[in-house]
Protein backbone atom coordinates (compact mmCIF):
# COMPACT_ATOMS: atom_id res chain seq x y z
CA UNK A 1 0.00 0.00 0.00
CA UNK A 2 1.55 3.32 -1.01
CA UNK A 3 2.35 6.03 1.49
CA UNK A 4 0.20 9.10 1.03
CA UNK A 5 2.00 12.44 0.91
CA UNK A 6 0.23 15.58 2.12
CA UNK A 7 1.57 19.09 1.77
CA UNK A 8 0.13 21.11 4.66
CA UNK A 9 2.15 24.21 3.75
CA UNK A 10 0.65 24.53 0.26
CA UNK A 11 -1.02 27.90 -0.26
CA UNK A 12 0.87 29.51 2.64
CA UNK A 13 -1.67 28.80 5.40
CA UNK A 14 -1.39 29.99 8.97
CA UNK A 15 -0.11 27.40 11.44
CA UNK A 16 -3.68 26.97 12.72
CA UNK A 17 -5.05 26.33 9.23
CA UNK A 18 -2.23 23.87 8.53
CA UNK A 19 -3.03 21.97 11.77
CA UNK A 20 -6.68 21.72 10.74
CA UNK A 21 -5.57 20.24 7.44
CA UNK A 22 -3.16 17.85 9.17
CA UNK A 23 -5.91 16.67 11.53
CA UNK A 24 -8.23 16.10 8.58
CA UNK A 25 -5.55 14.20 6.63
CA UNK A 26 -4.83 12.00 9.66
CA UNK A 27 -8.54 11.12 9.93
CA UNK A 28 -8.73 10.32 6.21
CA UNK A 29 -5.56 8.21 6.31
CA UNK A 30 -6.83 6.21 9.29
CA UNK A 31 -10.24 5.73 7.65
CA UNK A 32 -8.47 4.43 4.54
CA UNK A 33 -6.33 2.14 6.71
CA UNK A 34 -3.03 3.58 5.52
CA UNK A 35 0.03 2.51 7.48
CA UNK A 36 1.97 5.73 7.03
CA UNK A 37 1.61 9.34 5.99
CA UNK A 38 4.35 11.67 4.76
CA UNK A 39 3.69 15.25 5.87
CA UNK A 40 5.38 18.12 4.07
CA UNK A 41 5.38 21.10 6.42
CA UNK A 42 8.49 22.95 5.30
CA UNK A 43 11.28 24.23 7.47
CA UNK A 44 10.38 27.90 7.50
CA UNK A 45 11.65 30.75 5.39
CA UNK A 46 13.85 32.06 8.19
CA UNK A 47 15.79 28.80 8.38
CA UNK A 48 15.08 28.47 12.10
CA UNK A 49 12.25 25.96 12.13
CA UNK A 50 9.01 27.58 11.01
CA UNK A 51 5.69 27.81 12.84
CA UNK A 52 3.99 25.07 10.81
CA UNK A 53 6.79 22.56 11.43
CA UNK A 54 6.77 23.29 15.17
CA UNK A 55 2.98 23.10 15.42
CA UNK A 56 2.82 19.89 13.37
CA UNK A 57 5.33 18.11 15.56
CA UNK A 58 3.58 19.32 18.70
CA UNK A 59 0.24 18.02 17.39
CA UNK A 60 1.81 14.68 16.44
CA UNK A 61 3.45 14.38 19.84
CA UNK A 62 0.07 14.92 21.51
CA UNK A 63 -1.58 12.38 19.21
CA UNK A 64 1.13 9.82 19.97
CA UNK A 65 0.73 10.37 23.73
CA UNK A 66 -3.04 9.74 23.37
CA UNK A 67 -2.47 6.61 21.28
CA UNK A 68 -4.05 8.11 18.16
CA UNK A 69 -0.93 7.49 16.06
CA UNK A 70 1.78 4.88 16.56
CA UNK A 71 4.78 7.14 16.04
CA UNK A 72 6.27 9.95 14.00
CA UNK A 73 9.76 10.32 12.60
CA UNK A 74 11.20 13.79 11.95
CA UNK A 75 12.66 14.06 8.45
CA UNK A 76 16.14 14.71 9.85
CA UNK A 77 15.99 11.25 11.49
CA UNK A 78 14.46 9.43 8.52
CA UNK A 79 17.47 7.29 7.59
CA UNK A 80 18.94 3.79 8.02
CA UNK A 81 20.87 4.85 11.14
CA UNK A 82 17.73 5.76 13.10
CA UNK A 83 16.07 3.03 15.15
CA UNK A 84 12.67 4.70 14.75
CA UNK A 85 13.08 4.99 10.97
CA UNK A 86 14.11 1.34 10.68
CA UNK A 87 11.04 0.41 12.72
CA UNK A 88 8.87 2.52 10.40
CA UNK A 89 10.35 0.82 7.33
CA UNK A 90 9.60 -2.57 8.91
CA UNK A 91 5.96 -1.53 9.40
CA UNK A 92 5.65 0.09 5.95
CA UNK A 93 8.43 -1.21 3.63
CA UNK A 94 7.45 1.24 0.87
CA UNK A 95 8.97 4.01 3.01
CA UNK A 96 12.45 2.78 2.11
CA UNK A 97 11.79 3.81 -1.49
CA UNK A 98 10.69 7.33 -0.51
CA UNK A 99 12.76 10.07 -2.13
CA UNK A 100 13.48 11.64 1.28
CA UNK A 101 14.76 8.46 2.93
CA UNK A 102 18.32 9.20 4.01
CA UNK A 103 18.24 12.88 2.98
CA UNK A 104 17.79 14.46 6.44
CA UNK A 105 14.99 16.68 5.15
CA UNK A 106 13.90 18.94 8.02
CA UNK A 107 10.80 19.94 6.06
CA UNK A 108 8.99 16.59 6.35
CA UNK A 109 7.73 14.23 9.02
CA UNK A 110 6.72 10.59 8.60
CA UNK A 111 3.67 9.47 10.61
CA UNK A 112 2.95 5.82 11.43
CA UNK A 113 -0.78 5.22 11.89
Amino acid sequence: MPVKTVNIKAGYPTAEQAMQRLSQELRIAKANRLRALKVIHGYGSTGSGGAIRTAARRLLSERRARGQIRAYIPGEEFNAFSVSARSAVSAAPELKRDIDYGRQNDGITIVLL
